[in-house]
């Protein structure tokens, strides 16, 4: 079986990685030439943690960071850190202590002994935290941290070229589901490279006009993913980009390790040198991810919410040190497996991490290389 990736971002690597093991699978990536300092793998924060309110998301977190924690191979890859983590959550929200169910306790049974459940004063007790609204819950881990997405895609990526793997730094002008497409693009342009096979198998199209065919393609292009489909004459419904960023600062609260902030959406975490890493979600949608420029008025809203929160001030570098970049969503959220095409064909998406990815990724790349290989019950993109 051969099966293409299209995209180089994490979630791609992996998924080559995953599938490359299997029995009788050869995979080709199509890492598109970009400088990857500008995706979302290049830019992320890399915060990861079990926790997370949704029981489904907390799932593949816990299980993602237990593979993580217990590969020597991975934790050396990425850089991971153990810092520990803490969620704050709203009075309202239906945490429960990790005996009583919820994601609590699938942290719990995945991270023995990881997570505690605080109240407000506990929370400022031990936490630089000041004025936390009343009834501020907080999910505490000592199993958390973060990594580097960037890290551990170049070591993924490495390690497939040493295995033989084809990677090829080549733009992907679009991809076609089945045999109406292939028998199109074998009418014009250059001789493909490959014969392209009379059968429902998807295609590449790269942009000199060649053609590659294979038993199944998976694009994971991140927030290119909606631009490619478009181009493709395949449909885009439920596919959008965001701008995400954070800022790096000179110093932080001492002995805070990374933290989300569920009421103001803030999150953070220290960082190299010192420095402290900060951020909020932005608002700016359906942006084009070839352009992408630091949000300044984001980052002072950080930096504000920060003073406001925090019992020790904030200090930004003399000259702005803001990371930028653009990820995919997706109206059903997470990172996942998708159909695209007529029913049957095997032409996929491998993206809507929705900026958070680095904390579902293994997990999710385990179970999007099963549904390639047996796709029965893989759900169509809308």
């Amino acid at each position: 079986m051969l099966i293409a990736i299209v995209g180089g971002g994490l979630a791609g690597a992996l998924l080559a990685w995953r599938l490359r093991r299997a029995p009788g699978v050869s995979v080709e990536i199509f890492t598109g030439g970009r400088p990857t300092t500008a995706d979302a793998t290049g830019a992320s924060g890399g915060l990861v943690r079990g926790y997370e309110p949704d029981p489904d998301a907390c799932l593949e977190a816990a299980e993602s960071l237990a593979e993580l924690r217990d590969s020597p191979t991975l934790c050396d890859w990425s850089g991971y850190r153990e810092i520990g983590s803490v969620y704050l959550l709203p009075a309202c929200s239906p945490v429960r202590a990790p005996e009583s169910g919820g994601s609590v306790q699938i942290v719990q049974r995945m991270l023995p002994g990881s997570v505690k459940v605080l109240a407000t004063a506990e929370l400022t007790a031990r936490y630089p935290f000041r004025e936390l609204p009343e009834g501020t819950v907080g999910v505490a881990e000592r199993h958390a941290g973060y990594l580097s997405p960037a890290r551990l895609r170049a070591a993924v990526l490495t390690e497939l070229a040493a295995a033989g793997v084809p990677i090829r730094p080549l733009r992907v002008a679009g991809v076609t589901p089945g045999s109406a497409g292939l028998d199109e693009l074998a009418g014009g342009g250059t001789p493909p490279i490959r014969p392209l096979r009379a059968t429902p198998h998807p295609a590449v199209r790269l942009t000199d006009g060649s053609a590659l065919g294979y038993d199944a393609v998976v694009v994971a292009a991140g927030a290119w993913t909606p631009r490619l489909l478009a181009a493709s004459g395949l449909p885009a419904r439920g596919y959008r980009t965001k701008h995400i960023q954070y800022s790096l600062h000179t110093a932080g609260p001492p002995g805070l390790g990374a933290f989300v902030d569920d009421t103001t959406g803030l999150y953070g975490r220290p960082a190299e040198g010192g420095s402290f890493l900060l951020g909020l979600p932005s608002t700016r949608w359906d942006a084009n991810p070839d352009a992408v420029v630091p949000d300044q008025l984001l980052a002072a809203r950080a930096m504000a919410c920060a003073g406001r929160m925090l019992t020790v001030p904030i200090t930004p570098y003399p000259a702005p040190r803001t990371v930028a970049a653009f990820d995919c969503y997706h109206s059903t959220p997470g990172l996942r497996l998708r159909r695209v095409g007529p029913t049957g064909a095997a032409l996929f998406t491998f993206t809507g991490g929705s900026g958070g990815a680095a904390k579902t990724v293994l997990a999710a790349s385990r179970a999007a290389a099963g549904a390639v290989l047996r796709p029965r019950r893989v759900e169509v993109a809308r």
